[in-house]
């Protein structure tokens, strides 16, 4: 037989040497077996992850969702969750409701459907699972409490199921309760009995998304017991509490990660992976976020499996957490059991872990091992104590039903901070006498032994390289679907719709929101919205926009900006260059910033129009210039403004405004921009419920 140089190699590490003591770990079913598996996951949401896939080119759009979703080729993920819009800010920018009032239902807007759509259509058996963040103001009836009547939230996630289905032919798996906020107890129970009802006995409750404060609302409430399908919580930094194992309930973490894509943030996911499991028995593991396709400069960059942030090149990278998602996912599906503790299941004595899972039918056997130094696999929260990892020989002592095994094939990673990694190499085969197998591991590595033939490490040609936004820019709306969202705006504050207008602007967009959210960011509750589109890095820019007010539930202002700074749940605090028109009473505010309270200049506008108005804004440098219908309205010099940031549109208040024809140009002036990202590690859920 002749091995090629990658085979080589993986029968170097996969052989007996010369390191210290050689250590027997056993894998035997012989005294039962553990908790089911569930899976791994991907968040698209919490909030608007997922903003600029859906604009990549077709061709380049494809192979990122290979790259996700598709079996025994990428990440090969087996579950999928995703925000069910509530109107409001949730992290990278706000996720359009089904029911923006009462009155409303829409199930075609956001990018959540074509997601699922799309994950299905790769992996028919892919599980899919919704959480709202927030919820349109209607829900909390003028507070920020959905609980208020507990039939309006039950009624509009079921409604959001239904639709999933009638609307879109997919089938939801599990329903979250309130992403990291407030729980009640009857809300849940209520949830329960509205699916029942509607004939959705297979929807399966998770709880409660944030901390561990359900598990004693559970232990002490058998109804909410019989509710509640699976406990979920957040960041478990791998640690469970004995009172939720207790429970018997399956351990979900239900968000995890969160961390930069680099190698460290693939080596924390390798280590959660398996040692959620053998720390906490969590039975299912999900990323937030599944993709980093949101602009760099908002808040947690790169905080994805992948990254694909740069649509109009089509260039994306394949980021080493998708590889180290493999070695589990690629091998192992939902409903297969993990070994038990001790028999299959544990920590390394050197430093590591492994784990087994077994298929149901007891034929097949994959085995994950990671040897993830501190150093190299820090997640972004919670912290992580001071541990040690070393080169070490292990023999896996394969017993029970397992020692009739005679080969297996084995896939490996080495994660390298000096140099190019190895991500799951291909495939060797290795005789198994006498139920033994020899390891040498190395630090920072995964290794996957199994018995299944199958795994892949998919392959497209390199994508386009990264090029800068393209510039001039002219959106007139027109190629759009009523009720979608437009190509690379990302709204951080309200919900930006395209629409049918009344006159002769044919299609445009339209921000809809008409009240506060039941919001998690607080930013939402300053009564702002606003668009933000382009490169951070513009400086020198010249943008022009039409603009009209609704003549029913209308905002009383509208605004076109440059250089903002901010979005996210800092979205209200946005500074940069604010050009404010208030039709109704003739005025013009210019600001550095969202929340006018840095004024520069105001003045009365002499040739505003009933109905639509051009505004145009010049940044050059320390001057600007605003003009309303070609006119001239002021001249200014800029003392304080950001040196560069994006361009924003929106609304000095909730209410209905039209946009149209977004025209942007550069004076040739870019200013390359660094920035450095603060990352509050405040966990946001409300340790508080309602009985």
């Amino acid at each position: 037989m002749f091995l090629t140089p990658v085979a080589c190699c993986i029968l170097c590490y996969l052989c007996t040497n010369s390191y210290a003591e050689e250590v027997t770990y056993p894998v035997d079913d012989t005294s039962g077996l553990g908790r089911r598996f569930d899976g791994i996951g991907g968040l698209s949401g919490g909030g608007a992850t997922s903003v600029l896939l859906q604009n990549y080119p077709e061709q380049q759009r494809n192979e990122i969702l290979d790259y996700l979703f598709k079996p025994n080729f990428g990440a090969s993920l087996h579950l999928l969750k995703v925000e069910i819009g509530g109107d409001a800010q949730s992290t990278e920018g706000t996720e359009a409701s089904h029911m923006h009032n009462s009155w409303d239902e829409n199930y075609n807007r956001g990018y959540e459907w074509w997601l699922m759509k799309e994950a299905k259509r790769r992996n028919p058996n892919i599980l899919l699972y919704g959480l709202p963040w927030a919820w349109p103001g209607w829900i909390g009836n003028g507070t920020r409490d959905p609980y208020t009547d507990i039939e309006l939230p039950a009624n509009y996630i079921v409604k959001w199921v239904l639709g999933a289905k009638k609307y879109h032919n997919l089938t939801i798996d599990f329903i979250g309760i309130w992403n990291e906020q407030a729980y009640d107890v009857k809300y849940i129970k209520l949830l329960r009995k509205v699916l029942d009802n509607n004939s959705l006995q297979h929807v399966r409750i998770v709880a409660a998304d944030g901390g561990w404060g359900i598990v004693n609302d559970i232990n002490n409430d058998s109804d909410l017991a019989k509710a509640i399908d699976y406990i979920g919580v957040h960041y478990p930094g791998t640690e469970s509490v004995m009172s939720a194992v207790q429970t018997g309930k399956q351990l979900w973490s239900s968000e995890d990660f969160s961390t930069f894509n680099d190698n460290i943030g693939g080596g924390c996911w390798a280590r959660l992976l398996n040692q959620n499991y053998v720390n906490g028995r969590f039975t299912g593991t999900i990323s937030w976020n599944l993709i980093a396709s949101y602009y760099d400069a908002l808040p947690f960059a790169r905080n994805g499996l992948m990254t694909a942030n740069s649509p109009w090149s089509g260039s994306y990278v394949v980021n080493s957490p998708i590889w180290m998602s493999a070695h589990t996912t690629q091998f192992t599906l939902p409903g297969w059991k993990y070994m038990s503790h001790g028999s299959g299941v544990g920590k390394l004595k050197y430093g590591g872990s492994y784990v087994s899972l077994v298929s149901p039918d007891g034929k097949d056997l994959t085995i994950v091992i990671e040897t993830m130094s501190h150093d190299h696999s820090i997640c972004v929260r919670p912290p992580l104590p001071a541990y040690t990892v070393a080169q070490q020989n292990i023999t896996i002592n394969l017993g029970g039903n397992f020692a009739k095994i005679t080969e297996v094939t084995a896939w490996y990673s080495q994660l390298r901070f000096d140099g190019k990694n190895d991500t799951f190499m291909q495939k060797v085969d290795i005789k198994v006498p006498n139920g033994l197998i020899h390891l040498r591991l190395d630090v920072d590595q995964v290794v996957t032994i199994t018995t299944m033939k199958v795994g892949q490490k998919g392959r497209y040609p390199n994508p386009p390289p990264s090029k800068p936004f393209p510039v001039p820019y002219k959106e007139d709306f027109e190629a759009y679907t009523v009720s979608s969202q437009p190509k690379y705006l990302s709204q951080q504050l309200g919900a930006f719709e395209v629409q049918r207008s009344n006159g002769d602007h044919g299609l445009i967009l339209r921000q809809m929101v008409l009240e506060t959210p039941v919001w998690t960011c607080k930013a939402d509750y300053y009564n702002h919205t606003i668009n933000v589109i382009g490169d951070f890095g513009w400086t020198d820019i010249s943008v022009s926009v039409d603009v009209q007010i609704g003549k029913e539930n209308g905002t009383d202002g509208v605004f076109l900006a440059a250089r903002v700074d901010k979005g996210g749940c800092q979205s209200f605090y946005a500074n940069g260059v604010f050009f404010y028109i208030f039709p109704a009473t003739k005025m013009f505010y210019l600001t550095y910033d969202l929340s006018r309270t840095q004024l520069v200049a105001k003045g009365s506008i002499s040739n505003l129009q009933d109905g639509w108005n051009n505004l145009e804004l010049i940044v050059e440098g320390y001057q600007l210039r605003g003009s309303v219908n070609g006119q001239l309205t002021f001249e200014h010099a800029i003392d304080k403004a950001p040196l560069s940031g994006f361009i924003g549109i929106g609304t000095s208040s909730y209410g209905i405004a039209d946009f149209d024809n977004l025209h942007i140009f550069d004076t040739n002036k870019f200013t390359d921009i660094s920035y450095e990202e603060h990352i509050d590690e405040t966990l946001y859920f409300v340790p508080k419920h309602k009985p």
